[in-house]
């Protein structure tokens, strides 16, 4: 019987199967910021266990409030700092030097096909792009990471969905997902892992495909998994050229993980995009979602165009071509926030920094903080923002406040008119 991405990937890092459902898997990298890991620390630490399986696969940045905001969000970075200092941790991302975790790994080249990899964020899941399996986990499996370099894990279940279709204009990869998880709902693959498949995928980016598997865990899945091809080769080859002679070597040994022909998924859903329009989400779930055209004409006080679902180059690129030339509300704020130096950097050499605020943004240094309600971003009760990010929760980005997701272009539109409305007056300025 032919196996699944997740499955290959689980089945060569098997360490020990301590029941028929608990497959302990052996982790090839733990990803670590200043939120989630100083938790694991201290207590590591009272346990007299202050130690690391590998200093080099352990990666940690300060992301979510950069820099600190008050001595609470300062002491989460001094012991995260003390400790990548305490164990050699080489790969530590401080101040100036820090992105968003989920970007700044993969542009790292941290993530490899076949990889796996843990760390205390839901949105681990980025990763899978990659043809890793990545997973968000709690303090206690991120404890047996950096202690012991493994974690356990249900054998997965995959659901693969198969995207088809052509890509309207003005339709981005976060309508994909938005769309998906409006079909699925947010306990639609729970505890599965979702394969991302079909033409369409084919077609993406790295980029877009590591926005598609960033809000699976929005549907419940574990891990969003796209296969690997020379689109990843691309990506990885100015990190992995030492490792292989070429770019086909490098996709001959990728292509090991995946999919067999006949490997059985638990469903299989056929996806056809070629009538989708951009979304937006509307309530409290991110499977509460609409065409934007239903949401048009909703006030707005805040854009936020940033995040580890779209605070890439590509997600900056496709905002800069609908503002160019225009300003925004005067009812608006507007907050760009690149996810990493490199992007910051890129978009600064292509004038693309520039569009933004002579159309009226604010451009922040790369962090998490307006995403979660920390920093850099924070709505007042009462007030609405319309987000590039992945969670519309009740009080997500401040108590009180309404998220409604959409795309980067939609959301450059949106800060143009003021309220929620369709890019397509906008682009091509």
């Amino acid at each position: 019987m032919g196996k699944t991405v997740a499955e290959k990937i689980f089945d060569s890092h098997l360490v020990d199967n301590p029941s028929e459902d608990i497959h302990v898997i052996r982790l090839d990298a733990v990803f670590c910021h200043e939120i989630t890991t100083p938790g694991a620390i201290n207590d590591l630490i009272a346990k007299g266990k202050d130690r690391v399986f590998d200093s080099t696969k352990i990666k940690a940045v300060i992301d979510h409030v950069t820099p600190a905001k008050d001595s609470k969000t300062a002491m989460q970075g001094k012991i995260l700092r003390q400790w990548a200092l305490r164990h050699n941790i080489y790969d530590f991302f401080d101040i100036g030097s820090n992105g968003v975790c989920h970007a700044i790994f993969p542009e790292k080249g941290f993530v490899r096909p076949g990889y796996t990899v843990i760390m205390g964020d839901s949105h681990t899941c980025t990763h899978g792009a990659f043809g890793a399996f990545a997973a968000g986990v709690g303090t206690t499996d991120l404890e047996v990471g950096i202690l012991k370099g493994v974690c356990a894990f249900h054998y997965p279940e995959t659901i693969k969905l198969n995207i088809t279709g052509n890509m309207p204009e003005g339709v981005y990869s976060k309508d994909v997902i938005l769309s998906i998880i409006g079909r699925l709902g947010v306990n639609g693959a729970t505890n599965r892992v979702i394969e991302f498949a079909g033409p369409v995928v084919d077609k993406m980016s790295m980029e877009a495909r590591m926005t598609c598997c960033n809000m699976a865990i929005e549907a419940g899945a574990t891990c969003g998994i796209c296969c690997p091809d020379m689109t990843t080769v691309e990506y990885l080859w100015e990190f992995i050229k030492g490792e292989y002679a070429t770019k086909k070597e490098a996709f001959e040994e990728f292509n090991k993980f995946s999919p067999d022909p006949d490997a059985v998924y638990e469903d299989v859903i056929e996806h056809d995009i070629s009538r989708l329009e951009p979304l937006v989400t509307f309530g409290y779930k991110p499977d509460q979602v609409k065409p934007v055209k239903e949401m048009e004409g909703i006030k707005v006080d805040q854009v936020y165009i940033g995040s580890c679902t779209n605070g890439r180059i590509e997600d900056l690129r496709v905002a800069a071509q609908v503002l160019k030339g225009e300003k925004i509300s005067d009812c608006v704020r507007g907050i760009l926030s690149p996810a990493t130096p490199k992007v910051f950097s890129r978009a600064m050499e292509e004038g693309i920094l520039k569009i933004f605020m002579d159309a009226g943004f604010c451009v922040t240094n790369p962090t998490c903080g307006a995403c979660l309600g920390m920093s850099n971003g924070v709505l007042a009760e009462g007030e609405v923002c319309a987000s590039t990010t992945n969670r519309n929760f009740n009080g997500r980005m401040g108590k009180g406040g309404m998220v409604h997701l959409m795309s980067p272009a939609t959301a450059a539109a949106t800060a143009i008119a003021g309220h929620i409305t369709n890019s397509s007056f906008y682009r091509g300025n």
